[in-house]
Order: C-alpha cells, then structure tokens, then sequence
C-alpha cells in the first residue's frame, strides 16, 4: 500500500481540483506500487488513470506480428485483445465466484505451488447457454491475471483442405504454449465434437483426435479456454481434459438486482436497483439480454430528455426487445416477458 505522504497527497490535490497534481500524485503512487513488485495493483491503477494501459499497446504490437496464419488464406488463427473488464463488472454464481477466485489465487501463488511439484489449473471449460458470461470470464480471467486475451479464430482454423484444420490448430497450440496469455477457443464444440455421431465425416473425427492430443500435451504459459453453448453434443473424453467445469445460466432475481446496479451505475434512477418487481421484468433473461434492454433504456432516456431513468422506460425496452425476437425467429424459443 502507498506511504501515508502520498495518500495524503493524492487526497489534498484531488479535493482542490488540481487535475495536474492530482495526476502527477497517482503516478507516483503507481511507481510505488510497482517498486513494491505490486505489479497487477500498479496495472489496475494505470488502467483506471489513463483509460487503458500504457503498456498496452507496447505489448501488443509484438504479439500481434508473432500470430500464426493459416496457409489457405492467409488470415490470422487468432485475435489479440486487451482486456478491461474486471472481477467486479461481472455477476457471476457463488459457485463460480468460488471457483474463478480459487483459479486466480493458484495463479497468482504459482512458485508455491511449483515448489511443492503443483501447478495451478490452466485449462478451463465454460459451458451454458448464449449470452450469460462466458466469453466475458475470459476477459475477467485475463484482466485479473494482468495477461492479453486471445481468440482463436474459428472460421480461419477450419480449413477445406484436407489435413489443414489440424494443422492449423497445431500452429495455434504452438503459439499459445509459449506466450503467456489467455486463451479462448469460443464454439468450442465445432472442435469437439462427439466422434460417435455417424453423421459426420472421417476429417471431422481426425480433427477431434488431432485436438484432444494438443490438448493433453498443452503446457502453456498462461490460460486455455474453452467456451461451448453445446456441451451435451462434446466428445465424452473431452471432459477429464479440463482442470475445472464452470457452467453458466441466466440470472437468478438476486442476480438480476446487482446485475442492474453494476450496469446502472451512473445513471439516476426512479427507482431501486433492489426493487424485486424491478429485476423481476427480466426474470429468465440472460445476463447479455439484460444489458442490451438496460442500454436501450437508457438511450430512450437521454434521447427524450428525461433525467431519470424509469419502470416504464425498462418496460418499453423490454416490448422492443421481445419483438427483436419474434423477428429474427431465433433457435432458442421465445422467452415471455409479461409486463405487469
């Protein structure tokens, strides 16, 4: 933690309103955080002082030109991101609170564990329906451990060139085993699919084969992801490959109330973001479902001029938002959102 001087320092100069002082003290606090070797803290707070990472772009430019190609098209194996979201902007289950703050623990301990011929887990499986967090967690995951997100690009992994797909993903594990980032294989199951099925062809079973081997073999340096809103079509042996399951669902009401107060934040209200006829309105909705009628909203507010956010805004969002569905008649049944 910061000397009691420059604590007291950072206060004085942003209760004046000294924006340049107020500046040069919180550098200074983040210069001696990172002294301390506090460097995910350091991170954290030069993310929260300049809007994004001065480092950022430093770290990924040379990442960026080390990403695989494919040989077909030439189109990168995999996107380089970095990642802003936290813990904090994500709601997740106690269980998988539990189970993400013990994933980060065993990563931020590595050299304990190591000394005692331990490893922390690095190989997760996300699983559940659109929408509820998945992809998010792996930019939380990435963020918290102070790493770079990767996405494996799926449609250039795929090759119609027979032996190419397994090649391809050979490239990415090979780039993924030597850079310490987090890596996400989101549609996971286009990869792993169950072998069983007589449908598909003998290229598809070689490349599930191809992938559980890379799997088995994989000794990165950071974390593998792997996203499925599929999980019951996987392969069976896919399973005990993962050092840890976390299945995600829609919100439950409790959920729902803080779901509302991280994305309201800001935002003057009507109402209360604990109001269970409130978070009611979304009941069965999942978390991407909520934000994107809280964002229509919010728009509707602003745009009519209104200074408080209200019941009845949600409630046209919500009327907009079913009749999206309809609309674009998606796979999933619609959902109904009676409008008290």
């Amino acid at each position: 933690m910061a000397s009691g001087k420059l604590l007291r320092q950072l206060i004085k100069t942003g209760a004046e309103g000294n924006h340049d002082a107020f500046r040069q003290a919180s550098e200074e606090v983040i210069c001696d955080e990172r002294a301390k070797q506090h460097h995910l803290l350091a991170d954290d707070l030069e993310r929260i002082l300049n809007g994004r990472r001065k480092s950022s772009i430093s770290r990924l430019s040379p990442l960026n030109a080390k990403v695989p190609t494919d040989r077909e098209r030439n189109l990168p194996l995999l996107l380089v991101k970095e990642p802003f979201s936290r813990i904090e902007d994500i709601i997740l289950s106690d269980e998988n609170i539990s189970l993400i703050n013990e994933i980060l623990r065993e990563h931020h301990h590595t050299g304990r564990l190591k000394s005692r011929g331990l490893y922390p887990a690095d190989k997760l499986l996300f699983c559940g329906p659109p929408g509820c967090g998945k992809t998010l967690m792996a930019e939380v995951l990435a963020s918290e451990l102070g790493l770079p997100l990767t996405v494996v690009r799926i449609d250039s992994v795929i090759s119609s060139y027979l032996g190419e797909t397994a090649a391809n993903l050979r490239r990415v594990f090979d780039f993924i085993s030597t850079t310490p980032i987090v890596a996400l294989f989101d549609e996971f199951d286009t990869l792993a699919k169950e072998r069983a099925d007589e449908t598909d062809h003998g290229e598809l079973k070689r490349v599930v084969n191809a992938f559980l081997q890379m799997l088995d073999g994989y000794e990165g340096k950071g974390v593998l992801v792997a996203a499925t809103n599929h999980e019951k079509i996987l392969d069976s042996a896919v399973w005990r490959r993962f050092d840890e399951v976390l299945a995600f669902e829609p919100p439950n009401i409790e959920q729902i109330k803080r779901l509302l107060q991280v994305k309201l934040r800001g935002f003057r209200r009507a109402f209360k973001t604990d109001d269970t006829r409130i978070a009611g309105l979304f009941k069965g909705m999942a978390h991407a479902d909520v934000e994107r009628i809280l964002r229509r909203a919010a728009k509707d507010m602003v745009l009519s001029g209104e200074d408080l956010l209200s019941k009845d805004h949600l409630k046209m969002a919500i009327r907009r938002d079913d009749a999206r569905r309809a609309r674009t008649q998606s796979s999933r049944s619609p959902i109904s959102h009676p409008i008290p």
